[in-house]
């Protein structure tokens, strides 16, 4: 009767039954052999699981603090598993509708929490370590992906953040470019130099393994599992089963026009009279200094919205807006999936059909290029091509059964933003979750107090 009246038992229940949730939602009830630890903790306390501290006397304060820290980075790493995690914009992919500077918060329940792959890793750091550089995750232990229940599914213009697909190799001197297209762009070098004296030249492709030889020999290449790659923002335009078609900057999905969104970026030529644009009037457009390209002194290259594209459209100065887009049929090397047949470009793409889990394709050499890294990489088979002969796993193949949903994404500033077009789908195990508000907003460029974009604190994402 004392024992329920100091309230330890009250505790102990209220812990367990929390912790009874935590199981069934994680569905391993293995975890179930932590409710004797549990029991320990709060009733019986025969072993001191705070280890750092002792029971028999006063702890010093250095101690109490520790002892409040660990608490507190336990807390933080659960909360950021299950709950959200903070996200701040490093690049300018999504402007106008994120800003270099916002901070995010990212709810994991929105898809439903991931399990990591890498349980084991330095707190509150994604691959590196801050000191050392060295990698901040330890292999000893690695979980197959599992996605908890959440409270929705991904739909179209979701903003999402997600693991960055083709970051799984990495050349340490040269982490902003991915290394398949420093691969890509050191093939089409080879290539280069070598028809410049070759009357017949060869494809790209032939100069592919001599290009992969090349970096591994000169950088320090390493690889990086799924929950340990880079995260990125973008929004979801294509889900899984869907046909996507750029047009002329124009997407369509399954035929329909997608409406842009109002703070949606493309790229405009400004002509002028031959007089400069007053950097005010930038400056209340919110088209940041380094957005500002002069081509001439009578014309700028700049990112804008369609608002303010009609807006600068008005200056007495100013004598023609133009958007900038690639000609059809002009082939882009860095455009997925990598194929002069196709011809595809940033504004030009497609139709390309987004895959879905359990959904079975025809496939041969002429369309393995869409799914060759889906089959082989993200989905971990052994895929192997001889002449026109496929074989996945030692099996002669001539279709695939897909095991996982796909995304297409795509960044709101579209000339700016390395996104689906450039390097593929988005599986669903590289999902992270989706930003509901700004919590904080830093401008670069603003000075002391100007450096709070105070109207974007408390925003929601849309």
């Amino acid at each position: 009767m004392n024992d329920l009246l100091q309230g330890k038992y009250i505790r102990f229940t209220i812990a367990a039954v929390l912790y009874l949730l935590l199981v069934i939602w994680i569905g391993n009830y293995w975890l179930l052999l932590g409710l004797p630890v549990i029991y320990d903790i709060y009733v019986s306390k025969k072993v001191n699981w705070s280890f750092w501290k002792r029971r028999d006397r006063k702890n010093s304060a250095f101690i109490e603090w520790l002892d409040a820290i660990i608490f507190a980075v336990i807390a933080v790493t659960l909360i950021n598993i299950f709950l959200f995690q903070n996200y701040r914009i490093p690049t300018p992919s999504m402007e106008k509708s994120l800003l270099v500077g916002d901070h995010l918060f990212v709810s994991k329940l929105a898809y439903g929490p991931r399990m990591p792959n890498t349980p084991i890793a330095f707190p509150f750091t994604q691959h590196t370590m801050p000191l050392t550089k060295g990698k901040s995750w330890s292999d000893i232990i690695y979980w197959p992906y599992k996605r908890l229940l959440g409270v929705g599914h991904v739909k179209h213009n979701d903003p999402i953040v997600f693991n960055f697909p083709a970051g799984d190799t990495v050349v340490v001197e040269d982490q902003t470019t991915s290394y398949y297209e420093i691969v890509r762009r050191t093939a089409r070098e080879l290539q280069a130099r070598d028809n410049f004296s070759n009357p017949q030249p060869r494809p790209v492709s032939q100069y592919m393994p001599m290009a992969r030889k090349e970096i591994w020999d000169k950088y320090e290449v390493i690889y990086r599992p799924a929950d340990r790659r880079d995260n990125y923002v973008k929004r979801c335009i294509g889900l899984p089963g869907d046909t996507l078609t750029i047009k002329s900057g124009d997407i369509f999905i399954n035929g329909k026009i997608v409406e842009g969104n109002e703070t949606q970026q493309t790229t405009y030529i400004i002509g002028t009279n031959g007089t400069t644009i007053n950097p005010k009037a930038f400056e209340r457009l919110g088209i940041s200094k380094t957005d500002q390209n002069m081509l001439s002194g009578s014309a700028y290259y700049l990112p804008l919205t369609k608002p303010n594209a009609e807006t600068i459209s008005k200056f007495t100065n100013v004598i023609s807006v133009t958007p900038v887009f690639a000609r059809k049929g002009e082939f882009a090397p860095h455009i997925f999936p990598y194929d002069p047949k196709l011809a595809w470009n940033e504004d030009n793409f497609g139709p390309l059909w987004i895959p879905a889990k359990g959904v079975t394709v025809k496939i041969d050499t002429s369309n393995l290029n869409l799914y060759d890294r889906i089959i082989d990489v993200y989905e971990d088979n052994d895929l192997k091509v001889e002449g026109s002969a496929i074989y996945i796993n030692g099996k002669p193949a001539d279709s695939y059964t897909f095991r996982m949903d796909y995304y297409f994404m795509m960044g709101d500033n579209r000339h700016n933003s390395a996104d689906s077009r450039y390097w593929g789908f988005v599986p669903e195990d590289h999902i992270v979750g989706k930003p509901k508000l700004i919590w904080l907003s830093l401008n670069k460029e603003g000075e002391g107090l100007r450096k709070l974009r105070l109207k974007r604190m408390f925003m929601r994402v849309r």
